[in-house]
């Protein structure tokens, strides 16, 4: 597997850190998530080289992640707003801030809390099956070759036919 060329395996995992997968990238998901939309603003909140902001501004635009929007003519100058594809990596953001809140937190606590505007409660995030609403974990997941596989792995193979696919 080539670093440079992970868009183009055959794996959704690698796929998507092709376009999320370095920490600029999700810490400007981040800000998005949190309204910033502006290069000053994402440069002032992040303190990043605006040579590495507009890098990876560019790179999630090209992806479709975020869409460029003029707001002035002279100079000209965008806003950066999540599209579709990119509010739905929501959940993998609040997954990871989840597994920080859990595993990261010092004495002083959680440095964010999240209320859901229906309810008014303060929550953690769950992941639960499509199809049945149950929580899921990793040992409760079996892991099938897909159609989008470009070959089976061998090992995945070995551990469907033995039942150990969920360790």
């Amino acid at each position: 597997m080539k670093w440079d060329s992970l868009e183009d395996e055959p794996c959704s995992l690698a796929r998507t850190v092709a376009v999320i997968g370095d920490r600029w990238s999700l810490l400007i998901l981040r800000e998005c998530f949190l309204r910033i939309r502006r290069f000053d603003e994402f440069q002032a909140s992040l303190e990043i080289t605006r040579h590495l902001l507009a890098d990876r501004l560019k790179k999630l635009v090209r992806f479709g992640v975020l869409r460029r929007i003029p707001y002035q003519e002279s100079p000209k100058r965008y806003e950066y707003i999540l599209t579709q594809k990119g509010l739905d990596l929501y959940p993998i953001i609040m997954s990871i801030v989840h597994w920080g809140n859990i595993h990261m937190v010092d004495s002083r606590g959680r440095p964010m809390l999240h209320q859901h505007k229906s309810c008014g409660k303060m929550f953690d995030p769950v992941m639960v099956c499509s199809e049945c609403g149950e929580p899921l974990s990793a040992k409760a997941v079996h892991v099938h070759p897909g159609p989008g596989a470009r070959r089976p792995s061998p090992v995945l193979e070995q551990r469907t036919k033995r039942g150990l696919e969920s360790r």
